[in-house]
């Protein structure tokens, strides 16, 4: 007899952190190809901070439960799941729903987590691991002696990007605010302050003969020094639009710019690529092919992980309770890593 209750974080509109609401009810029953898991670890992501002020590009509509992705331990499984999959740990990308204590799952969308990784280590690595991994070996393609660009080199995404990249033997100029720098500078990262005016120029500095990719989430306006830092050959990820965090005005725009300009700069004849990266593309045309590279790609992210080619940077750990204290924190900019939040 299963005594557990569930408790969810619901944002119920466009809220200040403090106005998330703690509900609580009972636990979900796995239907046919589902699993219940048992939470360990969820976290906040770029995408709730836009989700809260209604910015991210397609949300559902309030109220709901948010939580890019999780790992747990599978507590249920339904009619044609392999019993088996029971008292496994295991991460699931999810877009919403990962902040609550029992997350229903269809069974076809977990991945295992290998012994001895922990949940708060393997939840780092969920999202920005295969994020990083993706735009790093299945759009830039990068190869070893490539120099390569990663903006926000110390954020979430930023972080495991530049750590695979170097495993496959490039060599990163990141850009950071200033207090990251020595920190990069152990990484054996070049480091460049996106505060100190004229970025592109700096970076020209360190690769007078551009680059093999660059890696950008802040879009807006910045995206055309990026494309102008390529060398030939050489490809641009653009995969977000912080810059536009804080607007006003329509969501999609911000978006649909990038996607046209990307377009264009593609149509030029030019030698050079530019890709809009989104971890669900092609997830509603090919739902198994989907499936099958996210489980390829995020299995190979835990055994970078294993090696020690990837580290686990986990900012803080906050019960689900405190999301709204896990949000503020997360975007306080103040924190490196990931914040984790536990049951």
């Amino acid at each position: 007899m299963n005594t557990e209750g569930l408790v969810e974080v619901v944002l119920p509109g466009k809220v200040e952190p403090e106005g998330l609401q703690i509900r609580h009810g009972a636990v979900p029953t796995a239907g046919p190809g589902q699993v219940v898991i048992r939470m360990e670890a969820t976290g906040v992501s770029f995408a709730e901070q836009q989700m809260r002020r209604g910015r991210y590009y397609d949300q559902p509509p309030f109220p709901f439960v948010p939580g890019y992705d999780l790992v747990g331990t599978v507590l249920a499984t339904g009619e044609g799941v392999t019993p088996g999959l029971a008292g496994t740990r295991v991460a699931a990308l999810l877009k919403v729903g990962g902040w609550a204590s029992h997350v229903l799952v269809d069974a076809a969308d977990v991945v295992p987590v290998p012994a001895g990784i922990g949940a708060a280590e393997a939840e780092t690595l969920v999202v920005n691991g295969i994020t990083a991994w993706q735009m790093l070996h299945r759009k830039a393609r990068v190869r070893a002696g490539d120099t390569v660009v990663v903006h926000g080199a110390n954020g979430g995404v930023g972080s495991v990007l530049v750590q695979l990249a170097q495993a496959a033997g490039a060599r990163v100029i990141g850009t950071a605010s200033e207090r990251h720098h020595d920190a990069l500078r152990e990484r054996g990262v070049a480091p460049v302050d996106y505060r100190a005016g004229d970025v592109a120029a700096r970076i020209r500095e360190l690769a007078p003969r551009g680059v093999a990719a660059v890696f950008d989430h802040v879009g807006g306006r910045g995206i055309v020094d990026s494309w102008r830092l390529l060398a030939p050959g050489g490809t641009l990820v653009s995969y977000g639009s912080a810059s536009t965090r804080d607007d006003e005005g329509s969501k999609q725009w911000p978006v649909l710019k990038l996607l046209f300009r990307v377009w264009l700069w593609n149509a030029l004849p030019n030698r050079r690529s530019a890709y809009f990266f989104n971890v669900w593309a092609g997830r509603a045309l090919a739902k198994n092919r989907f499936r099958a590279r996210l489980r390829t790609d995020l299995t190979q992210v835990f055994a970078a992980l294993q090696r020690g080619e990837v580290s686990a940077q986990i900012a803080a750990r906050l019960p689900l309770t405190r999301a709204a204290d896990a949000m503020r924190l997360a975007e306080s900019g103040t924190v490196a890593g990931k914040v984790v939040l536990n049951p």
